[in-house]
């Protein structure tokens, strides 16, 4: 006898006919004599729809209200799929992520998971039920409700397997694995047996939607092993684990971001400390920057330039806009026009030219580039949005299929 906790997203509970084959999912892994722990996401479209109607009645709703809503979308998936579970005969109990035991920080609408107490979940599951847990939420130290943000279902599973030691931590999507680029759009893309964490941590980092970054970042520090596969087929996954066998694919992905801004401050004054009171003041509102160039200097100034994602584009510039640095300071923000392309793969760290293959393949693409951003197992650049998808097409040709 196994555990297994099994994640299902927004996309796989959509509507009627979909819960039902998510509960013959779960219900098949129970009769094969496992602990079943499901974790659910809200039903397709219905966070973004519980903001659209926030928008309608107050457009400046604190975080702490907006949780309290969007925690609905979780408990509607959570109470519909038991009621599934018990329609084909099986015991089952929906339990709200308070119930369930996870205890979170409390930054409103992007909280983080303190720690998980499982004791109730374990209850259930020595009651012989299939447990059922919204994903997304948590309660923090003054008992509201919070969520972790877009994507943390997929850390609430992962936080669930590390707590119960499980023996395995199934995410199933709308896609078969993870593959070397979005196959919806490249036709040649490859589907991975297999990936590493920091692998696959740089691809959900970087655009890749099949898993979220911090629900990787938790497997890989806790050694929980990821797989992820389709609700709607009973096609093999991907696992997402630690060492994977030798193979000798230089890149395992090719992803595009077009959640992303420029930002480009000029005139800053070429003095110490300047960098630090720029991005210590955007670290302190949790604003993520990534790319980084900084100019040489010129009349005693320096220009700075960043990407951050395109959400923040607006905190970013009331930020910059108060900092003191001098009156010429001068800041200019592009979050529709630029569109971050990006390769992965552990083979780039003792492979040298993969840059320059790279730079080559969007060359003869006629792809420009703005800025460009490195790591052992990744390279990104910052390029015009409307060449995302060339460039994507272009990266994958010049590595993936020479690989197959």
């Amino acid at each position: 006898m196994a555990l297994i906790v099994q994640k299902f997203g927004g996309s796989s509970v959509a509507n009627a006919e979909r819960v039902m084959n998510v509960a013959r999912i779960v219900t098949d892994t129970y009769a094969q004599g496992n602990d079943v722990v499901v974790v659910v996401s809200a039903q397709g479209d219905t966070t973004d729809d519980l903001i659209e109607k926030a928008q309608e009645i107050n457009p400046k709703a604190t975080k702490r209200e907006m949780d309290m809503l969007l925690s609905a979308g979780e408990q509607i998936s959570i109470s519909l799929l038991a009621m599934a579970i018990e329609k084909l005969g099986y015991p089952v109990c929906s339990l709200l992520g308070w119930q369930a035991g996870f205890s979170t920080n409390s930054v409103y609408s992007a909280a983080r998971i303190k720690k998980v107490n499982p004791e109730r979940i374990q209850q259930e599951i020595g009651r012989k039920k299939i447990v059922v847990v919204a994903g997304f939420q948590g309660l923090n130290k003054y008992d509201d409700i919070t969520t972790l943000g877009r994507g943390g279902s997929d850390t609430s599973a992962v936080a669930i397997a590390a707590a119960m030691h499980a023996d395995r931590c199934q995410i199933y999507t709308d896609v078969e694995g993870v593959y070397t680029a979005d196959p919806r759009k490249i036709k040649d893309a490859v589907k991975l047996s297999e990936i590493t964490y920091d692998e696959m941590l740089e691809l959900a980092t970087l655009g890749a939607q099949v898993l979220n970054n911090r629900s990787v970042e938790m497997a890989k520090k806790y050694n929980v092993i990821v797989e992820v596969l389709s609700s709607l087929t009973h096609a093999p996954g991907t696992l997402v684990k630690e060492r994977v066998k030798m193979e000798k694919m230089l890149v395992r992905g090719v992803t595009k971001d077009t959640n992303v801004a420029r930002v480009s401050i000029i005139g800053v004054p070429n003095e110490p400390g300047m960098a630090y009171k720029i991005f210590g003041k955007l670290a302190a509102e949790n604003i993520n920057v990534d790319i980084i160039l900084q100019s040489v200097g010129r009349n005693d100034t320096k220009d700075i330039t960043f990407t951050v994602a395109a959400d923040h584009a607006e905190a970013t510039k009331d930020i910059l806009s108060k900092l003191e640095l001098t009156s010429d300071l001068k800041v200019e923000i592009d979050a529709e026009n630029v569109a971050k392309v990006s390769a992965v793969g552990a083979g780039m760290e003792t492979h040298p030219g993969v840059a320059a293959k790279m730079f080559q393949a969007l060359f003869e693409a006629d792809v420009n580039i703005q800025m460009i951003s490195t790591s052992e197992i990744k390279i990104s650049v910052l390029i015009d949005k409307k060449d995302a998808d060339d460039a994507v097409a272009a990266i994958h040709a010049a590595f993936i299929p020479e690989e197959k």
